[in-house]
């Protein structure tokens, strides 16, 4: 079905039936945000439900789940088939969702590894399910975003990680040179049913809505076959995970702004900022208290730690120790970015040099769309010295004969002295990649034709 086709077919399967029964047209002829509802608190509206399935709504949620893909829940439905069942049978799911009845499925449970070991349990629902839970999600994110903490940056429209070191940043350059840094255990595995639904319960007053979060949070994960149910957590993995866990820990923004802290939060992982050990071992015992005893939930004391910034590292960075502090890439993230190249350039791989470099490509530009904004251009400079010399190794051992190396690195404008000294040598192909025949053949800009990008074209002020 090609999108032309598609967009018509979705036109009638979100009927006009629903638009007549959407909230009317405000005096400048716009239909009203659901924060125009507002009566004596962000979302004390009862036709939320309606403004749901609203048919705007319901495309731009349909056109996010797509545009997401993702892997099937446990029906098998896939994303691009999610469509043609909406075609078929959103009628009668809109009156489920309408008449307060509808029942999502158990969502499929999968382990991802975590990068400093452990896995991390992923909840992934079907595709049907992901879709109305979208369509909730933006609903109640129109009225909550703008009533959370400033100092929030996970999982909120217009803010990133980068916001929030560069939040982190300004505080250590202001003086408060020691940080709190708070991990909670398995946060998204222990949020309490009970306490959640308290909270989004003083915010949202349709039944049927309530209702429907309620049974989303009961569903149950099937894993190995076999369906548990769920009292307690919200599954990593759903649409309205992250907007729940934010409600959830926006409890604890508004107990550290009370107490006139300077914080930083993306999801579960807080840095609150300090000017000495004493005071940041008071904030943590305290905290813990408050977290434990008011949340309901665990602080990993592992992981959790009072310390200078420039030894602990926050979504991937870290700080240097200067009286301006600069980011810096954390040193676990640069070991798993080198462990990645190690990988895609082992010498066994058995693939094309140029192949090698297009796969090469693709990761150092996503690579560079997140950690580009490190303001220490020297360790990328030494990442890509260091990438340039594993290429030369590969190159050189595919080489093989040394018949053929004298021609390769002639050919490419080595003298012949020098060329013939390097292929007889009996050196393996790392110690041969900083050989200057070898780098005069295989130049940085013969890598750059190849398609190979610069880290240090990457960094930001």
């Amino acid at each position: 079905m090609d999108d032309k086709r598609q967009k018509t077919q979705l036109e009638l399967a979100f009927t006009d039936k629903e638009r007549s029964e959407a909230p009317k047209p405000n005096s400048e002829g716009t239909e009203p945000s659901i924060a125009e509802c507002e009566v004596e608190s962000p979302a004390m509206c009862e036709m939320m439900m309606e403004a749901v399935c609203q048919p705007d709504n319901l495309r731009r949620a349909l056109r996010r789940v797509v545009s997401n893909k993702g892997s099937p829940g446990i029906d098998g439905i896939t994303v691009k088939k999610l469509p043609d069942y909406l075609l078929q049978y959103w009628p009668a799911i809109r009156e489920q969702l309408l008449s307060g009845t509808y029942e999502p499925q158990p969502v499929l449970r999968v382990e991802i590894p975590k990068p400093d070991g452990g896995v991390r349990k992923l909840g992934i629902p079907c595709a049907l399910d992901r879709f109305i839970q979208q369509a909730v999600l933006q609903v109640l994110q129109e009225q909550w975003d703008p009533t959370f903490s400033a100092q929030s940056f996970g999982f909120r429209p217009k803010r990133t990680a980068h916001q929030a070191v560069a939040c982190s940043q300004q505080f250590i350059a202001e003086g408060y040179r020691w940080v709190v840094d708070i991990d909670l255990e398995k946060f998204f595995d222990r949020v309490n049913h009970d306490r959640l639904m308290s909270r989004v319960a003083n915010r949202v007053s349709d039944k049927r809505l309530l209702r429907l979060l309620r049974t989303f949070l009961n569903a149950g994960v099937m894993e190995n076959g076999v369906v548990s149910p769920t009292k307690e957590g919200a599954p990593q993995g759903g649409p309205l995970s992250p907007l729940l866990s934010n409600l959830v820990l926006d409890e604890l923004d508004r107990e550290l702004e009370r107490r006139g802290h300077r914080f930083v939060r993306y999801a579960d992982d807080c840095n609150i900022y300090v000017r000495t050990r004493r005071a940041g071992q008071r904030v943590m015992d305290s905290l813990t208290a408050f977290i434990t005893h008011k949340l309901k939930l665990k602080v990993n004391t592992s992981k959790s730690a009072v310390a200078r910034p420039w030894k602990r590292k926050f979504l991937g960075f870290s700080f240097t120790h200067h009286y301006q502090p600069k980011r810096r890439i954390a040193p676990k993230a640069v070991e798993r970015f080198k462990e990645r190249i190690r990988e895609l350039t082992s010498r066994t791989r058995g693939v094309s040099l140029r192949q090698m470099i297009a796969e090469l490509a693709v990761y150092l530009r996503g690579w560079e769309g997140y950690f580009g904004h490190c303001q220490t251009p020297s360790v990328l400079r030494d990442l890509d010295r260091w990438i340039r010399r594993r290429l030369r190794a590969v190159a050189w051992k595919h080489w093989r004969s040394g018949n053929r190396r004298y021609r390769e690195l002639h050919s490419r404008g080595t003298p012949r002295q020098w060329a013939a000294k390097a292929a007889c040598s009996r050196y393996g192909p790392w110690r041969m990649s900083r050989a200057p025949a070898v780098i005069q053949a295989l130049t940085d800009a013969y890598f750059v034709k190849l398609g190979l990008p610069s880290l240090q074209c990457f960094t930001t002020a």
